[in-house]
């Protein structure tokens, strides 16, 4: 497992380990007992209890039988995955293809009820015309040499977009300007999803706010994320996908939020600025 900044990811990991070390305890077994019954050298459990070296699921299932302790396998190697599940490249997320990483998310979005989304880099895939997705998943595809499913991704998207007209949900988008102004897929498709976000914030249970360039911001831009309910975030970076659930870290960036909206402009002001970089594309 790639380990991320995040505390969430690594808090996971040290949880695992703590549990193992503790089975290992339980069995009146040392840490060098346990690497003879395994066939390890002791470094190798010392890296695993100490939270250093993640286990493989086959190394979990060694050490529970080292501790007669098997019929807790199944239930180590679940933490195992969710540890792993926090921090995924984008390369083992999108090996399937981009549509099943679209897909992938459904679930997430069905059972949040209340989303708040900043970006600084692109319009959020929520709000995005068809158009604009078909250009962005379509450079993601070539850039990262992927499976051309890049029409079925589109439909995967659209049909996730469905949450934003159906049931008792509440919407914060946050853009930065430069994202209004950044050039996917020409003029023509950056004019037509200008006009579907001034349509979108329309909506009575959509907010949308524009951050404005200036030169004297103290609060910068950040990495894009969205905040589901208050009890995860997604954090999209260079490398990987980020999933944060540490109540204290989810706190933090829905501070980080709020910061940001309060430098953000609503209603008239931002439909006027949205129309000036539609008429700047001429």
């Amino acid at each position: 497992m790639a380990v991320s900044a995040s505390s969430s990811a690594q808090q996971a990991r040290q949880a695992l380990a703590r549990r193992l070390a503790d089975l290992c305890r339980d069995a009146g077994l040392t840490g060098l007992d346990l690497a003879e019954r395994c066939g390890w050298s002791r470094s190798k459990s010392s890296r695993i209890m100490n939270a250093r070296t993640p286990p493989s699921a086959d190394d979990i299932r060694a050490w529970c039988r080292a501790c007669g302790a098997e019929e807790q396998s199944e239930d180590l190697i679940a933490s195992l995955r969710t540890a792993e599940g926090m921090w995924v490249e984008w390369r083992r997320m999108e090996r399937a293809g981009l549509r099943r990483a679209q897909e992938a998310r459904l679930p997430l979005y069905q059972r949040t009820r209340r989303f708040r989304s900043y970006s600084s880099w692109l319009v959020p895939g929520l709000i995005q015309t068809e158009s604009y997705t078909t250009a962005a998943l379509r450079a993601i595809q070539r850039r990262r040499g992927l499976t051309d499913d890049v029409a079925d991704a589109v439909s995967a998207r659209r049909e996730r977009q469905r949450v934003l007209y159906e049931g008792d949900r509440r919407f914060a988008f946050l853009v930065e300007e430069s994202v209004l102004r950044a050039g996917i897929g020409g003029a023509e498709v950056m004019s037509g999803q200008l006009g579907h976000l001034i349509s979108i914030a329309a909506l009575p249970h959509v907010s949308l706010g524009v951050v404005p360039m200036r030169p004297d911001r103290e609060r910068w831009p950040a990495e894009g994320f969205w905040i589901y309910d208050a009890t995860q975030v997604n954090v999209e970076l260079i490398s990987g996908y980020l999933t944060v659930t540490q109540p204290s870290e989810v706190a933090m960036y829905a501070d980080t939020f709020a910061e940001l909206a309060a430098l953000a402009v609503y209603g008239a002001a931002a439909r006027t600025l949205i129309t000036s970089v539609v008429d700047a594309l001429g």
